[in-house]
């Protein structure tokens, strides 16, 4: 009987925030995420065990989440909102924390994560009328407001999982107001034992088999821009390029990325991953092989890359419809046929990650579900297409009421009892795919999942300026590198900082169509991590870096964090 193979791939990730001079966390996003959408997202999966998935953990990410596991363990919090939490007089904190709470407590989605809360809206509504203020009068608020403000930002990045179940938060949540020290301290213990049990709860449902957990390269680098600048034009014939022509050495740096992604993901989880999801889901050729010289059995990529390559592969043939070549899986003609790749269905992505956070939940999964109906009745009764949908398992749910819970219940409820759509992994259906089924792509068209282009992270001024920094920073570390001028451990530093300041995160948030206040934050990081780098090198800062790469557009209010595969989009 013919079936339909839905391979659900949840991208976990999140760059690194630590200044490794200071060893300060610089933004909470590791940890928000981790007790509201990592805990979220393994609860679901717990409690449909016939649902089957594919989990992927960038390794920096899986490095942090470790870090603030042993920060609670040590009691030495490197992360200034969660010291605020548990700070004992918040009457008493100096002005520069004062104005980090008003910064921090407020980010987030107002609609999903602020105005259901009457309580979180009126501190909200109560700074709104104060914020213009001096900053002597910012002293006016007092500690009590302050302990209710970073009470109630946590209790809104909780998962929904946990406010329905941990009878703390529910106690907490009911309280409403006038929190004091012993309910943040309980509150600070409780978001540490969430972290801690997280990684181990993953390893549980991989062990069972209900998920199969797959890695990125170490720091989550554009890794064919690494490899060639010039893997662009694949896309963009005319894109404008840094004036570095190379990144030194990018080949080697791209499979130390991904050794060392293979390395630390066998230790966490006892046993090598099978398949790796690029950076950005960003493929070229040069990386397929990198991949296969490390093992990898399958790679991912986006359907704007298919279409790409089938027409390159086939220019004079015109592109048939998308049910008769999206759905099956294709290994890449040349040396690296033991890499089998799959490509996301962008339009079944796209409506989970932009539109069904607009719908009740049960419409949602159930319009998701007819999709799929679709697909089965519009393809060869002789084939099992294999559809895979592919995206980011974190920020798309602060835009759905209650963290996307109504949304991902039916959705597991509804494809744990269909007749004919069953859900799997990558590895599970390579074990049972006959050789016929996988076809032959005879070019690859380099590209990521955004438009099927690399223009999110290349081509324009600002984006390019960044490379050039981070080409003629690398250029400096190879030279001292290769002089006695640093011992192993120092070197050992400078390879670390050099690893972070390759993370494909800086360039997605230069540009004009992001928010100021994210760009900001993103940019002043990036060339942070640079001036970290030339310091370990023990060398001078080039005077470039330390003025502003990007700003951003104040008048922007999307988040950023998430874009859709393409630019009309369908």
């Amino acid at each position: 009987m013919k079936q339909i193979n839905l391979v659900l791939l949840w991208h976990m990730h999140q760059p690194d925030y630590r200044d490794y001079v200071t060893n300060q966390f610089v933004l909470p996003w590791v940890y928000l995420h981790a007790i509201k959408d990592y805990t979220d997202m393994a609860y679901h999966l717990e409690s449909h065990p016939k649902t089957k998935a594919v989990v992927n953990f960038v390794p920096v990410l899986l490095d942090q989440l470790e870090d603030f596991t042993q920060q609670f363990s040590t009691k030495q919090v490197h992360c200034p909102l969660l010291r605020l939490l548990a700070t004992p007089e918040l009457e008493n904190i100096t002005m520069q924390d004062r104005l980090y709470l008003f910064d921090s407590c407020f980010l987030s989605n107002h609609e999903n994560m602020l105005q259901p809360y009457p309580a979180y809206k009126r501190l909200h509504e109560l700074y709104q009328v104060f914020n213009k203020v001096s900053e002597r009068e910012l002293k006016y608020f007092s500690g009590q407001y302050l302990a209710d403000l970073v009470v109630w930002y946590h209790l809104a990045w909780m998962g929904e999982s946990v406010r329905r179940n941990n009878e703390f938060v529910m106690k907490l949540m009911a309280k409403n107001q006038e929190f004091n020290h012993e309910d943040r301290l309980q509150l600070f213990t409780l978001i540490g034992e969430l972290i801690a049990d997280l990684i181990p709860r993953y390893r549980k449902l991989a062990e069972s088999g209900q998920i199969e957990l797959s890695t990125t390269p170490h720091y989550h680098p554009l890794a064919p821009l690494l490899i060639d600048f010039t893997s662009a034009q694949d896309s963009q014939p005319d894109v404008t390029l840094p004036v570095h022509n190379i990144y030194p050495g990018g080949r080697s740096r791209v499979a130390f990325h991904l050794s060392s992604a293979v390395t630390s993901h066998t230790q966490r989880f006892n046993e090598k991953p099978v398949g790796a999801w690029p950076a950005e889901g960003a493929l070229s050729a040069a990386l397929i092989k990198i991949l296969a010289e490390q093992g990898c059995q399958w790679s991912a990529s986006g359907e704007g890359v298919l279409v790409n390559s089938l027409r390159a592969s086939y220019p004079d043939k015109p592109l048939s419809d998308r049910n008769h070549y999206l759905y099956h899986p294709y290994r890449i003609d040349g040396e690296s046929k033991d890499v089998i790749c799959f490509f996301r269905d962008d339009q079944l992505s796209d409506l989970i990650g932009f539109e069904y956070s607009k719908w009740f939940g049960r419409d949602a999964a159930e319009n998701f579900v007819q999709s799929l109906d679709h697909i089965y009745h519009n393809t060869s009764a002789q084939e099992n297409p294999i559809i895979s949908v592919i995206l980011d398992g974190e920020n798309a749910w602060e835009s759905y009421p209650y963290n996307g819970f109504y949304f991902l219940d039916d959705l597991y409820h509804l494809l744990d009892d269909h007749p004919y759509i069953r859900t799997t992994t990558y590895r599970d259906y390579l074990a049972h795919a006959e050789t016929n089924t996988i076809e032959t792509l005879p070019t690859l068209a380099a590209g990521s999942w955004v438009y099927g282009t690399f223009s999110t992270w290349i081509g324009d001024n600002e984006k390019n300026c960044a490379w050039d920094m981070l080409c003629a920073a690398k250029h400096s570390f190879d030279l001292v590198m290769q002089s006695d001028r640093l011992t192993e451990e120092e070197k050992t530093q400078a390879s670390r900082q050099l690893a972070s300041c390759e993370s494909s995160d800086w360039f997605w948030w230069f540009g004009d169509y992001n928010p100021a206040h994210s760009v900001a934050s993103f940019d002043q990081l990036f060339r942070k991590n640079l001036i970290n780098l030339y310091h370990l090198l023990k060398l001078p800062t080039p005077p470039a870096i330390l003025e502003p790469v990007s700003k951003g557009n104040e008048y922007t209010e999307t988040s950023g964090a998430m874009r859709r595969s393409s630019s009309n989009g369908d």
